[in-house]
C-alpha cells in the first residue's frame, strides 16, 4: 500500500523518540513524517511552524475577493463586511449582497444606477427560499444582479414605482397661467 508523504524531513520512530527537539529543530520547514514499519505513523511540527499554519488557515476561513476596484468611481462608502456562509446553502429571510454589490454587479456586466430596495430584494429571497436551491454567496449576489436588471428593463433601469405611496400634489401656478 503505498502512502503520501507530506514533509521532505522524514525520521524513524525510534530516533525520533531519542532526541524529538533535536530532530525538529533539524527539520526542513519544521515539519518531520516519523515512520514505523515502513509508513508515516505520524506528523510533527515546531511551535514556530504550528503558529504559521494557523494563520493561514484563519485567513483562508474569511472569505475575502481578489478583484480591488478604484474608489473613486463610486460615492457610496465602504462599510463593515457582512458575515456570510461559506460554501453553498439555501437562501434564508436575512440573506444581504455584499456592500459593494453594485460594483461587482458592474463588472459582472450589469449596471444597476440604484441598489436593490428592500422591496425586490424580499421578492428576490422569496422566491429562492421555495425554489429550496442552493448556491454559493457569489452565485446568488449574480442571480439578484440579473433579477433586477430583467426587472427593471420595463421601467428605465430604475426600481418599480411603489403603488402604495401617495403623490404631492403640486402647489405652484405655471407661469402665465390665467384662471
Amino acid at each position: 500500500m503505498s502512502s503520501r508523504v507530506l514533509s521532505s524531513s522524514v525520521i524513524g520512530v525510534e530516533a525520533f523518540a531519542r532526541d524529538p527537539e533535536g530532530v525538529l529543530k533539524r527539520a526542513e520547514n519544521g515539519t518531520v513524517a516519523v515512520f514505523a514499519n515502513n509508513a508515516p505513523a505520524f506528523y510533527a511540527i515546531t511551535p514556530e511552524r504550528l503558529e504559521q499554519l494557523l494563520e493561514l488557515e484563519s485567513r483562508l476561513a474569511r472569505p475575502g475577493s481578489d478583484v480591488v476596484l478604484d474608489n473613486q468611481f463610486f460615492d457610496e462608502p465602504v462599510s463593515a463586511p457582512v458575515a456570510v456562509p461559506m460554501g453553498k446553502f439555501p437562501m434564508y429571510a436575512d440573506w444581504q449582497p455584499d456592500a459593494d454589490f453594485q460594483r461587482m454587479a458592474a463588472l459582472w456586466g450589469i449596471a444597476l444606477t440604484q441598489p436593490a430596495t428592500p422591496e425586490e430584494l424580499a421578492s428576490f429571497t422569496a422566491y429562492w427560499q421555495a425554489e429550496g436551491k442552493v448556491f454559493h454567496h457569489v452565485q446568488w449576489q449574480q442571480k439578484l444582479a440579473r433579477s433586477l436588471q430583467i426587472g427593471r428593463a420595463s421601467n428605465g433601469g430604475q426600481p418599480k414605482r411603489d403603488l402604495n405611496t401617495l403623490s404631492e400634489p403640486d402647489n405652484q401656478i405655471p407661469h402665465g397661467f390665467r384662471g
